[in-house]
């Protein structure tokens, strides 16, 4: 078989195969580039030495079977046999699960988790959200900080688990969407920089030098970062891809990175005749993210949207720290902003970043669906010190109001696993990094950041102080935040699991609750009083999120209830008054 690496700055690079060496030729054509023939057969060791030097996995490994400082290995993806075809969801009508491999079950593998799709099904999602699988060092992790962009973290189950995993999902009717990270690689276990200019001094982000997308060498870097995306569509039938804070990717040539990644994307999906998209994490609240190319736009497909999440947040739990003091002004006007024009900040001053912020969305123009909407996530739990979950706080009424927001709200709904039930397990942030010095800075980085934001401060008798703050790197971390799978069977879990099969049933049988027109989007509110009403064509969605019963003006009657988390609410009267319970809400239709 052919072995190729790009190592422009090499003088000898030699490939090591099974033990035995092999001087490598320069590509005549490609500039920078290596190649050699030598046998080698599914699961061969193999790796690079460049100028003599110690050997080197690939960058282009497709599995690191001892982790991201091993040998690569040979993968053959066609010995794979695949027995489902993948189901051709789209992401208009999706309803998506958050999951996270390593902690979705107690034995953290792609097998574990694939035993538990029936739950799903159930459910009535459309496709799981898997948080990255890249290689990272050690056996637990969220995953952000992986290496070896084509290959499959090995404790997981490797590159034939997740075809596994997703051979399953699809047998079951279920998309597959896969977390991606483009923005940076490592620390540890990132051999990328020996091999080329694969990220530059010119541009800066939180994790250091930027990943090269507009420097010289940055062709290569690009066309890396587009094979290892289209790979997993294509090697592993995965249906759509999670772009990892897209705000992050500086690149200041005139066709970006995303247009060509977006334009690749929709190519395949042409050539493979099933659908296939591309999801940003983006805190630009820039709607050219998703717009159209032929209108000047990047091309994704859809974006998360961090302004509903904040002003549901607000507007739930009365926190106003950090980002959340834009929003908590004033909540359910947030909310409703948000609801009806996407982002709150489109054009407005924040006070959190010291400026104005964001670009309005054309309601008229853009679909709804170009937009996730979500009252929780692995960031907005894991990034509090004690990643502590909604269910931490509030009563299953307000957690019922969450889930009645996102499902029947005009964005594509994700839930993060567990909120279903309400799941009590916290999502902490822990690593395992095998590097001590690596870990100590870790471990006191997170400290120093959540000490300088006043934590300690905020907490509650509850919480306790510093001193309680959970240890990344101890392993009873990610063992606290697995899913304890015998809560769902509980009463007062199982009754809200209950709920959100409801109002998901709901949402695919209520053509109203797909329509994506923005503009027809109407919302009512009293801010004292604390509830909200929307409407989205002849449906209805009422929440109370006082703690005393509500009497809401609706006008009108011929209403039904099509669903109530308090069985003793009834449809409006003739006076046109909805009575809702506190803490509570409502589903209505036509009769």
């Amino acid at each position: 078989m052919q072995f190729e690496v790009w190592a422009p700055q090499a003088d000898r690079v030699t490939l090591q195969v099974a033990g035995t060496a092999q001087p490598m030729e320069r590509d005549p054509v490609r500039a920078g580039w290596w190649t050699a023939e030598a046998e080698a057969a599914d699961g061969a060791r193999y790796g690079f030495l460049l100028d003599d030097g110690t050997l080197l996995p690939d960058p282009r490994s497709r599995r690191q079977p001892d982790g991201p400082d091993g040998p690569s290995a040979v993968v053959e993806h066609d010995r794979f046999a695949w027995t489902s075809t993948p189901p051709g969801r789209r992401l208009p009508a999706a309803v998506l699960y958050e999951l996270h491999i390593g902690t979705y079950t107690p034995e953290g593998t792609f097998d574990a988790a694939a035993a538990r799709l029936g739950h799903l099904v159930e459910l009535g999602v459309t496709h799981v959200e898997l948080m990255p699988v890249c290689p990272f060092p050690g056996t637990h992790g969220w995953g952000y900080e992986g290496v070896s962009l084509w290959a499959v973290h090995e404790p997981y189950g490797g590159p034939d688990g997740l075809k596994r995993f997703v051979d399953k999902a699809h047998a079951h009717g279920l998309g597959v969407v896969l977390d991606v990270v483009h923005n940076h690689l490592g620390p540890s276990g990132n051999h990328l920089p020996a091999f080329g200019p694969y990220f530059t001094d010119t541009h800066h982000t939180p994790w250091g030098s930027a990943v090269n997308l507009d420097a010289p060498g940055s062709d290569e870097v690009r066309a890396y970062l587009l094979g290892s995306a289209l790979a997993w569509l294509r090697d592993y039938r995965i249906d759509g891809l999670r772009l990892d804070a897209v705000h992050a990717l500086a690149d200041t040539r005139a066709l970006t990175f995303l247009e060509e990644l977006s334009t690749a994307v929709d190519a395949l999906a042409a050539e493979r005749g099933r659908p296939l998209f591309l999801i940003a994490e983006s805190d630009l609240c820039d709607p050219r993210t998703t717009a159209p190319r032929e209108t000047g736009g990047l091309g994704l497909h859809a974006q998360w949207n961090d302004d509903f999440h904040h002003a549901l947040h607000t507007a739930l739990t009365g926190e106003s720290q950090g980002y959340y003091a834009d929003f908590a002004r004033a909540p359910l006007a947030a909310l409703a902003k948000t609801l009806t024009h996407v982002f709150f900040h489109d054009g407005t001053y924040s006070a959190f970043r010291g400026r104005t912020h964001g670009r309005p969305v054309n309601r008229v123009r853009t679909p709804a669906h170009r937009f996730l909407g979500y009252a929780q996530t692995h960031d907005q739990i894991g990034n509090r010190a004690l990643g502590d979950r909604l269910s931490a706080t509030l009563s299953p009424g307000l957690l019922a109001c969450a889930a009645a927001l996102v499902l029947t709200g005009p964005f594509v709904p994700m839930l993060f696993m567990g909120e279903e039930w309400g799941a009590r397990t916290p999502w902490q942030f822990f690593t395992d990094h095998t590097d001590p010095e690596l870990a100590e800075a870790v471990r006191s980085g997170r400290r120093r950041e959540f000490a300088a934001h006043g934590w300690a401060e905020r907490a509650t008798p509850r919480q306790g102080h510093m001193d309680d703050f959970p240890d990344p790197q101890d392993p009873a971390t990610r063992e606290r935040s697995c899913l304890d799978w015998t809560e769902a069977a509980r009463p007062e879990h199982a009754r809200l699991l209950a709920w959100h099969r409801v109002l998901i049933a709901l949402r695919r049988g209520q053509p109203d609750l797909g329509d994506p027109d923005l503009a027809a989007v109407r919302v009512a509110y009293d801010e004292e009083a604390r509830w909200l009403t929307f409407r989205r064509g002849d449906v209805r969605v009422a929440v109370n999120l006082a703690k005393e019963p509500a009497e809401i003006p609706l006008g009108g009657n011929g209403t039904q209830v099509l669903a109530a988390w308090d069985p003793v609410v009834e449809p409006p009267g003739a006076d046109g008054l909805l009575r809702l319970p506190g803490e509570s809400c409502v589903v209505l239709g036509p009769a």
